[in-house]
């Protein structure tokens, strides 16, 4: 299910007040009581009801009965939030059709100043144990929010861009609200779907570029062959969520595995043979 952008264009300004206070609320409970949330927007008990009816109605909200009647935001209704700012700033005029999906974030087409990418972060989702036990930022309240783990992964993923862009081979960063950033729309195949014809250059191309941002003080994390994209230009390094700075403890360990991961890519497609030790010292010296 993808979200709508009839959906959004036709919610009420209640509506409206109603998903901005569960955004405020959810830092303090997990279900926000109706009575607390009748009291945030000012609006009475009926109206409040009727109106947060057609969010569950549109999958933006959810209801618990247990141990009270009490109220969540999901990943749509602030999907919602976000996309209505991106908006009101003229960041993206459009929304376009949905063109990936991860374990942790969809990707739309959208329309701002030229053709843009919208990458909603949606850490926790799917993959619950694999966040909780490795990502870094994560709420430390018992209730943990997940929408705010997702608010602080693309924090990240847009310092990361701003940081590396344009040293390093990665998409222009645009804007970033909430859980979503609005990133330049790179063209072509994720290399893994991709048969490149001069493949030692390209993973040349590759190292270098990993060699650039580790330069920058940063490590992707997280770099495989699902996460560069490949078109008539050559190759763009994508998904920066998890990088991790070169002076942290455990960045040695890290950086090889990530070189790891495309040396082992390589030999497997393309029958190239690099010493993971002498490509390490590359990228590092």
């Amino acid at each position: 299910m993808a979200i709508s952008a009839d959906h959004i264009r036709t919610l009420h300004h209640y509506e409206i007040d109603i998903l901005q206070a569960l955004e405020r609320l959810m830092r303090k409970y997990e279900w926000v009581p109706l009575e607390v949330l009748v009291r945030a927007v000012g609006l009475d008990e009926p109206e409040v009801s009727f109106r947060i009816s057609r969010l569950m109605e549109k999958g933006m909200v959810r209801y618990n009965a247990v141990p009270y009647d009490g109220y969540s935001l999901v990943f749509f209704g602030y999907d919602a939030l976000a996309l209505r700012t991106l908006t009101k700033k003229g960041t993206i005029q459009a929304l376009g059709c949905m063109i990936g999906v991860g374990k942790e974030s969809v990707v739309y087409e959208g329309l701002g100043l030229g053709c843009v990418a919208l990458k909603l972060h949606h850490v926790g989702q799917r993959s619950f144990q694999s966040v909780r036990l490795n990502r870094e930022y994560k709420p430390g309240q018992t209730h943990s929010p997940w929408i705010f783990t997702s608010r602080q992964s693309a924090e990240r993923e847009f310092l990361a861009l701003t940081t590396l862009h344009p040293d390093v081979k990665v998409p222009l960063p645009i804007d970033q609200n909430r859980h979503i950033v609005v990133m330049e729309y790179i063209p072509g195949v994720n290399l893994n779907n991709a048969r490149v014809e001069e493949p030692r250059e390209f993973l040349d191309e590759i190292l270098g570029e990993v060699r650039k941002a580790y330069h920058l003080g940063i490590i992707h994390a997280d770099f495989s062959e699902f996460n560069i994209m490949v078109n008539e230009r050559g190759c763009t390094l994508i998904d920066w969520p998890q990088w991790m700075e070169v002076g942290h403890p455990n960045a040695e360990t890290i950086l090889r595995r990530d070189i790891n991961n495309i040396l082992t890519y390589f030999s497997r497609k393309y029958q190239l043979s690099y010493d993971i030790e002498d490509t390490y010292r590359c990228v590092t010296s």
